[in-house]
Protein backbone atom coordinates (compact mmCIF):
# COMPACT_ATOMS: atom_id res chain seq x y z
CA UNK A 1 0.00 0.00 0.00
CA UNK A 2 1.33 3.28 -1.26
CA UNK A 3 0.20 6.17 0.84
CA UNK A 4 1.74 9.92 1.05
CA UNK A 5 0.63 10.24 4.93
CA UNK A 6 0.79 7.70 8.08
CA UNK A 7 -3.02 6.81 9.40
CA UNK A 8 -3.92 9.23 12.41
CA UNK A 9 -5.00 7.86 15.79
CA UNK A 10 -8.81 7.91 15.84
CA UNK A 11 -9.08 7.26 19.49
CA UNK A 12 -7.85 5.12 22.49
CA UNK A 13 -9.81 2.82 24.31
CA UNK A 14 -8.86 1.80 27.79
CA UNK A 15 -10.59 -1.22 29.32
CA UNK A 16 -11.66 0.26 33.10
CA UNK A 17 -12.56 -1.91 36.53
CA UNK A 18 -15.04 0.10 37.61
CA UNK A 19 -16.69 2.79 34.67
CA UNK A 20 -18.23 5.35 37.26
CA UNK A 21 -14.57 5.59 39.32
CA UNK A 22 -12.77 5.93 36.16
CA UNK A 23 -15.29 8.51 34.52
CA UNK A 24 -14.96 10.28 37.54
CA UNK A 25 -10.92 10.56 37.08
CA UNK A 26 -11.01 11.50 33.46
CA UNK A 27 -13.85 14.31 33.74
CA UNK A 28 -13.72 15.70 36.82
CA UNK A 29 -10.42 15.69 37.41
CA UNK A 30 -8.62 15.93 33.78
CA UNK A 31 -11.25 17.69 32.31
CA UNK A 32 -12.87 15.66 29.59
CA UNK A 33 -16.40 16.25 28.87
CA UNK A 34 -18.23 13.28 27.95
CA UNK A 35 -19.93 12.81 24.45
CA UNK A 36 -22.02 9.66 25.04
CA UNK A 37 -22.08 6.72 27.27
CA UNK A 38 -24.22 2.54 27.24
CA UNK A 39 -25.43 2.09 30.96
CA UNK A 40 -26.92 -1.34 29.58
CA UNK A 41 -25.32 -3.89 32.32
CA UNK A 42 -22.28 -5.99 30.60
CA UNK A 43 -22.19 -3.15 28.06
CA UNK A 44 -21.20 -0.16 29.76
CA UNK A 45 -18.91 2.56 28.26
CA UNK A 46 -17.94 6.03 28.11
CA UNK A 47 -16.62 7.89 24.99
CA UNK A 48 -14.84 11.08 26.05
CA UNK A 49 -13.67 13.87 24.52
CA UNK A 50 -14.12 17.99 24.16
CA UNK A 51 -17.60 18.35 24.11
CA UNK A 52 -19.56 21.30 23.18
CA UNK A 53 -20.93 21.74 26.92
CA UNK A 54 -19.56 24.15 29.88
CA UNK A 55 -17.57 23.35 32.18
CA UNK A 56 -13.63 21.45 32.17
CA UNK A 57 -10.74 20.44 34.58
CA UNK A 58 -12.26 19.99 38.39
CA UNK A 59 -15.61 21.53 36.88
CA UNK A 60 -17.49 18.26 38.31
CA UNK A 61 -20.16 18.86 35.79
CA UNK A 62 -22.08 15.65 35.07
CA UNK A 63 -22.24 15.82 30.81
CA UNK A 64 -24.63 14.53 28.82
CA UNK A 65 -24.57 13.51 25.34
CA UNK A 66 -21.79 16.11 24.02
CA UNK A 67 -21.14 17.29 20.24
CA UNK A 68 -17.43 16.75 20.18
CA UNK A 69 -14.78 13.66 18.27
CA UNK A 70 -14.03 10.98 20.77
CA UNK A 71 -10.57 11.30 21.87
CA UNK A 72 -10.87 8.39 24.50
CA UNK A 73 -12.96 6.16 25.01
CA UNK A 74 -13.56 3.92 28.64
CA UNK A 75 -14.93 0.03 28.21
CA UNK A 76 -16.24 -1.64 31.24
CA UNK A 77 -14.68 -5.33 30.87
CA UNK A 78 -11.50 -5.58 32.89
CA UNK A 79 -11.69 -7.78 35.59
CA UNK A 80 -8.22 -6.70 36.94
CA UNK A 81 -6.29 -3.61 37.15
CA UNK A 82 -3.86 -2.57 34.41
CA UNK A 83 -0.41 -4.78 34.39
CA UNK A 84 2.51 -3.53 33.08
CA UNK A 85 4.27 -7.20 32.42
CA UNK A 86 1.29 -7.78 29.51
CA UNK A 87 1.49 -6.65 26.17
CA UNK A 88 -0.07 -3.79 25.10
CA UNK A 89 -0.91 0.41 26.26
CA UNK A 90 2.46 0.95 27.29
CA UNK A 91 1.50 4.53 28.79
CA UNK A 92 -1.11 7.03 27.91
CA UNK A 93 0.71 10.57 27.11
CA UNK A 94 -1.19 13.82 26.99
CA UNK A 95 -0.31 16.97 25.36
CA UNK A 96 -1.17 20.18 26.98
CA UNK A 97 0.50 23.42 25.52
CA UNK A 98 2.29 25.08 28.42
CA UNK A 99 4.95 23.54 31.21
CA UNK A 100 2.25 26.26 33.41
CA UNK A 101 -0.90 23.89 31.91
CA UNK A 102 0.87 20.73 33.23
CA UNK A 103 2.25 22.31 36.28
CA UNK A 104 -2.48 23.47 36.53
CA UNK A 105 -2.88 19.33 36.54
CA UNK A 106 -0.41 18.35 38.69
CA UNK A 107 -1.92 20.43 41.39
CA UNK A 108 -5.28 19.45 40.39
CA UNK A 109 -4.06 15.61 40.58
CA UNK A 110 -2.57 15.52 43.93
CA UNK A 111 -5.52 17.88 45.65
CA UNK A 112 -7.09 14.16 43.90
CA UNK A 113 -4.83 12.06 45.61
CA UNK A 114 -2.78 10.79 43.06
CA UNK A 115 0.53 9.59 43.59
CA UNK A 116 3.20 10.39 41.34
CA UNK A 117 5.84 8.11 39.85
CA UNK A 118 8.70 11.37 40.23
CA UNK A 119 8.48 14.42 41.93
CA UNK A 120 7.29 17.78 39.89
CA UNK A 121 7.57 17.94 36.24
CA UNK A 122 10.35 15.79 34.46
CA UNK A 123 11.92 16.93 31.21
CA UNK A 124 12.06 13.82 29.02
CA UNK A 125 15.27 11.92 28.68
CA UNK A 126 15.78 12.63 24.82
CA UNK A 127 17.78 16.32 25.37
CA UNK A 128 14.80 17.86 24.12
CA UNK A 129 12.60 21.05 26.06
CA UNK A 130 9.69 18.88 26.62
CA UNK A 131 8.63 17.18 30.05
CA UNK A 132 5.83 16.65 32.26
CA UNK A 133 4.14 14.63 35.05
CA UNK A 134 3.86 10.61 35.23
CA UNK A 135 1.28 9.21 37.30
CA UNK A 136 -1.27 6.45 37.06
CA UNK A 137 -5.36 6.13 36.83
CA UNK A 138 -7.49 4.38 39.00
CA UNK A 139 -6.93 1.11 37.44
CA UNK A 140 -3.04 1.67 37.18
CA UNK A 141 -3.01 2.69 33.72
CA UNK A 142 0.33 4.75 33.25
CA UNK A 143 -0.32 8.61 32.16
CA UNK A 144 1.62 11.21 31.28
CA UNK A 145 0.56 14.87 30.99
CA UNK A 146 3.54 16.57 28.89
CA UNK A 147 4.46 19.98 27.11
CA UNK A 148 6.46 19.79 24.08
CA UNK A 149 8.74 22.81 25.00
CA UNK A 150 9.52 24.68 28.63
CA UNK A 151 10.89 21.95 30.76
CA UNK A 152 14.76 22.86 29.95
CA UNK A 153 16.12 23.97 33.00
CA UNK A 154 13.35 24.25 35.27
CA UNK A 155 11.89 20.95 35.78
CA UNK A 156 13.21 19.85 39.55
CA UNK A 157 14.63 16.30 38.47
CA UNK A 158 18.22 16.52 37.13
CA UNK A 159 18.34 12.73 36.07
CA UNK A 160 15.93 12.71 33.53
CA UNK A 161 14.09 9.58 32.53
CA UNK A 162 13.00 8.61 29.06
CA UNK A 163 9.19 8.70 29.04
CA UNK A 164 9.07 5.17 28.13
CA UNK A 165 10.36 3.70 31.26
CA UNK A 166 8.10 4.40 33.91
Amino acid sequence: MTTSTAPRTGHIGLNVTDLERSLAFYRDVLGYGVLGEGKEEGRRYAFLGESSQEGGQGSGQEGGQGSGRPVLTLWQQADAAYCAGNAGLHHLAIEVDTIERVREYEGALRAYGVEFAYEGVVPHGEGSASGGIFFHDPDGTRLEIYADVGASGRAPVAAAPTCGFF
